[in-house]
């Protein structure tokens, strides 16, 4: 590539330190870099392809000059690479980039200021001398050295996987993942990188493996093209695909026979990676991990559904008369119906909307319950969700992984088969939220002796991750249901309940008129321009002035999606820039600008921490010289590293997915028939139901006129319903 490159008198070399990120996209790797180069008084802008960049980065590429239209004079570079910098300017940038811990921007100056150039040499073969500068005593110098070392053997995987498009920060995490056998594992099995570093697809591991030799048709490489297609359409819910939907998805992303896709399907099966299964009568392959999950679950629930009762026999009424005398809590006919059901079941489904009196059963049957001297354990997906699950009952409620006692060592439950659950009752709120795998881990932990009570709106969207258990629960027909469906009185007054109400029934909502304030409003608007005007005029001014909610702590922008101009990644940075006078002043990583003040978002399970996959903090420090970014979840301050900011996003909006489980004091919510193919009324009514004292739903009347009538929502290819069936 090198000598077509140069024989082409229009390519020159070009390399520098990076002064600013101007754009960075994490999926494709593509950014427009302002770079100051030796000999220009201004930087100039480059444009190409690196997976990781940090301001002070030095980066050497290999392109050609382009005057665009619009932004004018551009570098755009067929090669980018991040290197180790040469001059003093450069060393102390790159110092100050946060690629060594326990040197920012003041040490960086200090000791390049101290050492000049040498100073990589100093660090490395002379360390005491760091000693004898100000404000660095031994434990900083450990630390210096104790980084500079990772450094030294990162710095050969760095060059071998930025040669292959992977950047400085995941080279870090592939360091820490395999130590010094990191460029052999890698060399060995490119395809290893998919399943074990986060952030590294497959069309990633598949460049470097096209470099490095593999051929096209290897089998290697077909079999991890399948996994990747069957780990895909689990991101989209899905628990298995159909034999001919695979090898057809297959044959398309590898670009090889269809021969050799099946070949490496029945490989997979005999190495127990794969299974393969009818589901209606039709052949289905499943990923192992989520056969065995739907398994689990359809044997536990017949386990636990047999057998006595763990409080016996109780008159229904009688101790009703008597939870009424101590509580005060009173039943509606059709909550005392539902009492006498869940008093004789031992694994029972408790749904319904907003205000119709889940909390108030629960409640009743945790006093009945507990006055019998029982142990009652309260667990909910989110931590989120169990916070509010505590607030409603009185006593306390775990996560799940709490409740299960995550060991993250072992990366698995310490609460099992062989080491069960001490309690009598199980009562799992938020239950729409839990995928199949999360549901398998719980059931199987519970003892013989205990019941299961599954709480939940089964009208919401169905989990992030793979299945549809509740539905599926209760699709089945083998295991008893309570539907709750009376409104209750205080509940009636609400518009945010009315109106959930009437969207799940496929009814328009109803919109407030006049002076007086109301919870529910709809904002009609026009094309996105003008929706993207007026939710940062409601978000900003007016829910603020009229409603006293502050904008960053109570306001949280629902959207159905992540990209396009009222997706996510546009609210964010239109909000952040707003709302947030610090903006700018933090670190930018993975294309985002951290800074402190900033409201953030959880993107996955850090079992290390105790964050999980979306909990919402605020950014409480940005530690430039220790290269950490602290942030406050409900008062509890975790710490990232700066290379381990591709965890968190920015939280001024988030997707209606993301928002599962929590409740905020306002929601606002854009709608547009750009969201064409997500309008579906479970989206519509989740986003509604996170509300607690003001939704507001700013877009295009036909767009809410869509949503609400698309009762279609996109069914999930599972088989726990009938696996339970036949347990049964």
């Amino acid at each position: 590539m090198q000598e077509s490159l140069s024989a082409d008198p229009k390519i020159e070399r070009l390399s520098g330190t990076v002064e600013r990120i101007v754009f960075h996209s994490e999926d494709s790797g593509f950014s427009v870099l302002r770079v100051r180069v030796k000999g220009s008084r201004e930087p100039v802008t480059v444009t190409g392809y690196v997976a990781a960049v940090s301001s002070g980065e030095f980066v050497e590429c290999v392109g050609e000059w382009n005057n665009d239209r619009t932004y004018g004079m551009q570098f755009k570079a067929r090669e980018l690479a991040v290197v180790a910098p040469a001059t003093t300017e450069g060393i102390e940038k790159y110092l100050a980039s946060g690629m060594v811990k326990g040197v920012g921007q003041h040490f960086a100056k200090v000791l390049v200021d101290a050492f000049g150039e040498k100073v990589f040499s100093v660090i490395e073969n002379d360390p005491e001398k760091l000693c004898t500068l100000p404000g660095i005593g031994a434990k900083r110098k450990e630390m210096i050295v104790e980084a500079w070392q990772e450094q030294k053997a990162v710095r050969d995987i760095m060059v071998f996987l930025q040669s292959h498009g992977v950047g400085t920060a995941r080279a870090v995490r592939i360091y820490k993942t395999y130590g010094d056998k990191a460029i052999t594992t890698v060399t060995g099995n490119p395809y290893r990188l998919v399943l074990d570093i986060q952030g590294i697809g497959f069309k990633t591991a598949d460049t470097i493996a096209s470099k490095l030799g593999t051929p096209p048709d290897s089998p290697l490489r077909a079999r991890a093209g399948i996994r990747h297609v069957l780990q895909e359409i689990s991101g989209e819910g899905h628990c298995a695909m159909t034999k001919e939907r695979l090898i057809e998805k297959s044959v398309e992303l590898l670009g090889v026979s269809g021969q050799v896709v099946e070949e490496a399907v029945k490989e997979e099966i005999v190495g127990g990676g794969l299974v393969r299964d009818e589901i209606n009568g039709v052949p289905c392959i499943y990923l192992a991990p989520l056969y065995r999950a739907e398994n689990s679950v359809a044997v536990s629930v017949r386990r636990l559904g047999m057998g006595e009762l763990p409080w016996g026999s109780i008159d229904a009424v009688q101790a009703l008369d008597e939870v009424e005398k101590l509580t005060g809590l009173a039943l509606s006919a059709s909550q005392e119906e539902a009492l006498k059901l869940v008093l004789c079941s031992k694994f029972l489904v408790i749904t319904g909307g907003p205000g119709v009196g889940k909390t108030t059963l629960v409640n009743t049957i945790l006093q009945i319950i507990r006055a019998k001297g029982l142990n009652v354990a309260l667990c909910a997906p989110t931590g989120r969700a169990a916070k509010r699950l505590t607030e409603s009952t009185g006593f306390e409620a775990k996560t799940i992984h709490r409740l299960l006692e995550f060991d993250p060592h072992s990366f698995d439950f310490k609460r099992g088969r062989d080491n069960p659950l001490n309690a009598d009752l199980i009562v799992v709120d938020e239950s729409s939220m839990i995928d199949v795998l999360l549901m398998g881990k719980l059931l199987a932990a519970v003892p013989e002796r205990a019941a299961v009570i599954l709480v939940g709106d089964a009208d919401q969207l169905p989990s992030v991750g793979p299945g549809a258990v509740l539905g599926d629960v209760i699709s089945s027909g083998a295991v008893p249901v309570v539907r709750l469906t009376e409104i209750f009185r205080q509940a009636s007054e609400s518009g945010i309940i009315i109106n959930a109400h009437r969207i799940n029934r496929g009814e328009m909502p109803l919109n407030h008129h006049g002076d007086a304030l109301t919870d529910f409003y709809f904002v009609p608007a026009g094309e996105q321009e003008d929706i993207h005007a007026k939710l940062l005029e409601v978000v900003l001014k007016r829910i603020p002035l009229r409603f006293g909610f502050d904008p960053v702590r109570d306001i949280q922008v629902l959207t159905p999606m992540n990209r396009g101009g009222l997706g996510t990644n546009a609210l964010n940075a239109a909000l952040q820039k707003e709302l947030n006078p610090n903006s700018g002043s933090g670190v930018v990583r993975f294309g985002t600008d951290y800074s402190e003040g900033d409201k953030v978002i959880q993107l996955v399970n850090n079992y290390d921490k105790e964050v999980f996959n979306g909990d919402i903090g605020v950014i409480r420090a940005v530690d430039k010289e220790e290269n950490i970014v602290v942030v406050d979840f409900d008062k509890r301050q975790v710490e990232y590293e700066f290379g381990e900011l591709d965890e968190l996003a920015l939280a001024y909006a988030t997707t209606i997915h993301k928002s599962q489980g929590s409740e905020y004091s306002a929601v606002v919510i854009p709608l547009a028939m750009q969201h064409y193919m997500l309008l579906q009324r479970n989206l519509l009514y989740t986003a509604v139901t996170r509300g607690k004292k003001l939704v507001m739903i700013i877009g295009q009347p036909r767009a809410l006129a869509a949503a609400v009538s698309n009762s279609e929502a996109k069914g999930r290819l599972t088989n726990l319903a009938e696996k339970i069936r036949k347990e049964r």
